[in-house]
């Protein structure tokens, strides 16, 4: 071949070759500065490379935009800066202006972008993308943040993002949706806060609304029902004294992110790193019901019924051809008027309530602050305008006076509400029924449970049990606002020769449940020390009676643990049922709770609890747990198995304690689902967080997050800002290798006790904790179909998260 040839040859690649990476060109850093010229080739990345900034076109178009979007998927974008003026080729550049504004110009030198910073802007700047996709500008001489892209979302919402609403200047931040998928410019569908009253979410068609959140109670906003499940209830409301109230999700550490889309959806997603894509895990628009005012004015909306809208109990159609056809926005007109005025109030011929629970409140909540539900029912009755009233522990009472609009029914979840009806729409049905027999059960109950507890006394000739009265009891439930109510358990079951303490002796045995007999905090109350009138050491567990919570936990513990005895289970002495008083009374641990031993560096555990001591421990809590799920008549699944759950005794031999959580399983039952996630953030097992669904297998995982608490001396959130790792679970899976792990995966209690004994040499190779064990029985691909036949239930959509959130 002719040597000038092969030279020409030789340019005409390398001109190819570097026209082909020319686009590909990152500028190495995360921030701009003055002396570089951004242009369209060019990109900048975050420091731990999660997002980037730089140049894109939508599908199906030539545009170009600014904007920022994922180092792993570059087509996920999540700001646009130029949203309504698109560049019409590749000759944007990106550069800062004589008063230190980032400005984005076409070939023409026309500014089609600016972060229009004015008034004081300093000259001197730079601009940043961070990691959590949040493009700043700062003032280089102070470090200080003069503008930023999260203060002018697009169409997505990241963690540590705020929306915002000031009550006083009506100034909102929130979501604005593409128009389509080829055009970024602001669409039909807006999201934000609306603050005013009580705080809640909203997506808006055109300004009219188009979906509700339902009123924000401080921990979840309660007409999501997927929030009541702790891995999606993690946002936060706060607002500063200029009116402005900000929502945020926290920060975490795996990719997610919620879109407002052009159909006015809001879609959260995950990034699965295994399929490299997105995967769906929560929306706001799920159905019908979820439509703003789908049943119109005192219609209730509930999916699982044929039609989906019903009329309230004491309602009609306002139009019955309209609403027999399907359309129901006109909703529905009482059938009888109210006959509140006050000579039918002094006649008694007054108004009634009726019950709906599980409700999805209506829209324009009035609030007014109270912790207790009567104040809220008689402050509604005294009220001729108030037709409705329910009640929040995190919010208060809450009344409407106007028609009742956006109003739907769950299943398991949600809020009870209080319909005001006239006194002869109940007169004929059980709620009616259920005012009038509430004073009859509870006196005839009463009386019954003296002469019981009168005969007993004198059968037994006067005999005593230090100062305890002891009585046989059938399962009781009694009817009034304290009521013990066993809501889970299909079968009565009976407690037997339970000690029932007086109030009277646990104050004196506690000096009045004084403070400086405090052992410790629960979940719903304090626990005390006290002592018998000869000298026996108790703990006294005594549930908060203004929370209105534990009511269910108390008799399930009541139930549970009277029915059990092993060395290492904590042993219930009694209880006490007295008015709102619902107390438990346990063995006395000395050596207090696992916890405290653990993390408490001025405890004197610290040099006792040696390696074989917490061996001990570890394998004491694993007999435990077989008892449980194994040796005892009953299955039961605690469900709640952390540190502050063991207790130990003066020789530190441990007791799994607190079973008001604890779940009991029949002979053949294996697994349970259950629409009330409880527990605690880091010890529930990703299926049953995610899912609701629980078994043996959810208290192995806790079980195994404890082992590694004991070991290590660390507790589960110690390592969550850590380089690597969110919790005492990633740090461990980083020393090692990497797979995932899924419930049939984890080992049945008594094979993790072998694998302690040594019986079982021949370990399997470790497996990584995942964030969620995705579990859809409609949907079971080739792939889950060889991992279904081996445990007997279907798995699709596997999920791998590179990193984990902690608790």
């Amino acid at each position: 071949m002719n040597t000038k040839i092969v030279h020409l040859y030789l340019q005409s690649l390398l001109f190819v070759l570097s026209v082909v990476s020319f686009p590909c060109f990152c500028l190495q850093t995360d921030t701009l500065t003055s002396n570089i010229t951004f242009r369209d080739s060019d990109t900048i990345i975050s420091g731990r490379r999660v997002f980037k900034l730089g140049f894109f076109s939508p599908e199906n178009t030539t545009n170009r935009y600014l904007g920022v979007f994922y180092n792993v998927s570059e087509e996920t974008v999540v700001w646009v800066a130029n949203r309504a003026r698109p560049l019409s080729d590749s000759s944007g550049t990106v550069t800062f202006s004589r008063n230190g504004n980032l400005v984005l110009t076409n070939g023409r030198n026309e500014t089609l972008w600016s972060t229009n910073v004015t008034g004081t802007s300093p000259r001197n700047t730079s601009a940043q993308i961070q990691d959590n996709g949040n493009l700043v500008l700062r003032d280089t001489s102070t470090g200080s943040i003069i503008w930023e892209s999260f203060a002018y979302p697009s169409d997505v919402f990241l963690p540590t993002m705020r929306i915002t609403d000031n009550i006083y200047t009506g100034h909102k931040v929130g979501l604005s949706a593409w128009t389509n998928g080829s055009d970024p410019e602001p669409g039909s569908f807006t999201s934000g806060l609306v603050a005013l009253n009580i705080p809640q979410t909203f997506i808006w068609n055109n300004g009219r609304p188009h979906w509700r959140s339902g009123p924000w109670n401080g921990m979840i906003l309660t007409g999501v029902p997927d929030m009541y499940s702790p891995y999606l209830a993690s946002s936060s409301l706060w607002n500063d004294s200029e009116g402005t109230f900000y929502f945020t999700p926290h920060e975490i550490k795996f990719l997610k992110k919620l879109t407002l889309n052009s159909t006015g959806n809001l879609v959260q997603t995950m990034w699965n790193d295994q399929q490299r894509d997105w995967d769906i895990t929560w929306f706001a628009v799920g159905n019908k019901c979820d439509i703003y005012g789908t049943c119109g004015p005192f219609g209730s909306c509930n999916v699982r019924d044929s039609p989906i809208c019903s009329c309230i109990r004491g309602f009609e159609p306002v139009n019955r051809e309209e609403w027999e056809s399907g359309n129901w926005t006109s909703g529905c007109a009482r059938r009888r008027q109210l006959q509140c005025s006050i000579s039918n109030i002094t006649s008694g011929n007054r108004d009634g309530f009726l019950r709906l629970p599980f409700t999805k409140v209506p829209d324009f909540a009035e609030q007014f602050q109270s912790r207790q539900p009567d104040v809220c029912r008689t402050r509604c009755l005294s009220n001729c305008s108030c037709l409705a009233y329910a009640h929040d522990s995190g919010i208060g009472c809450m009344s409407w006076s106007g028609p009742l609009v956006d109003f739907q029914r769950f299943d398991g979840v949600g809020i009870d509400l209080f319909i005001r009806l006239e006194s002869s729409e109940l007169d004929n049905h059980s709620d009616r029924l259920f005012v009038i027999i509430i004073p009859v059960v509870v006196g005839f109950a009463a009386i019954s449970i003296f002469i019981f507890i009168a005969w007993c006394w004198n059968k037994r000739k006067g005999k005593r049990f230090g100062d305890i009265k002891v009585f046989e009891a059938e399962h009781v439930i009694s009817l009034d606002s304290s009521a013990i109510v066993l809501k889970d358990e299909k079968e009565k079951v009976k407690v037997k020769e339970l000690p029932l303490f007086t109030f009277k002796t646990l104050s004196n045995a506690t000096d009045k449940f004084h403070e400086n007999n405090l052992l410790g905090r629960g979940g719903f109350g304090l626990v005390y020390k006290g002592y018998l009138a000869k000298g026996k050491v108790i703990a006294v567990k005594r549930l908060s009676a203004a929370s209105g919570q534990g009511n269910e936990e108390f008799m399930n513990e009541v139930v549970v643990i009277s029915k059990l005895q092993h060395r290492n289970l904590v042993r219930l002495i009694g209880c006490c049922v007295e008015g709102e008083e619902k107390i438990l009374i346990y063995e006395y641990m000395p050596n207090k709770s696992l916890d405290v031993c653990l993390f408490d560096p001025d405890h004197p555990s610290q040099k006792i609890l040696d390696w074989k001591k917490r061996f001990n421990i570890i394998e004491s809590i694993g007999r435990g747990l077989l008892y449980l799920h194994k040796d005892s008549r009953l299955k039961i699944i605690h469900r709640d198995l952390k540190p502050s759950n063991v207790l130990l005794d003066e020789d530190w031999n441990p007791k799994i304690s607190d079973f008001g959580m604890a779940r009991i399983f029949g002979g053949n039952e294996d697994f349970g689902n259950t629409s009330r996630v409880v527990g605690t953030y880091g010890y529930m097992a990703p299926e049953y967080s995610m899912e609701g669904r629980f078994s043996e297998k959810s208290d192995v995982y806790s079980f195994g997050v404890l082992m590694l608490e004991i070991i290590s001396g660390k507790k589960n959130t110690h390592y969550y800002n850590h380089e690597l790792s969110l919790s005492l679970l990633g740090w461990a899976w980083n020393c090692g290798t990497k797979k995932m792990e899924f419930s049939n995966d984890r080992p049945a209690v008594q094979t993790v006790l072998s694998m302690l004994s040594l019986e079982i040499m021949d370990l399997p190779r470790p497996e990584q904790p995942v964030f969620a064990e995705k579990w859809n029985r409609s949907h079971v691909e080739t792939r889950t179909t060889q991992r279904s036949s081996q445990t007997g239930y279907p798995y699709s959509n596997d999920l791998t998260v590179t990193v984990l959130d902690g608790r």
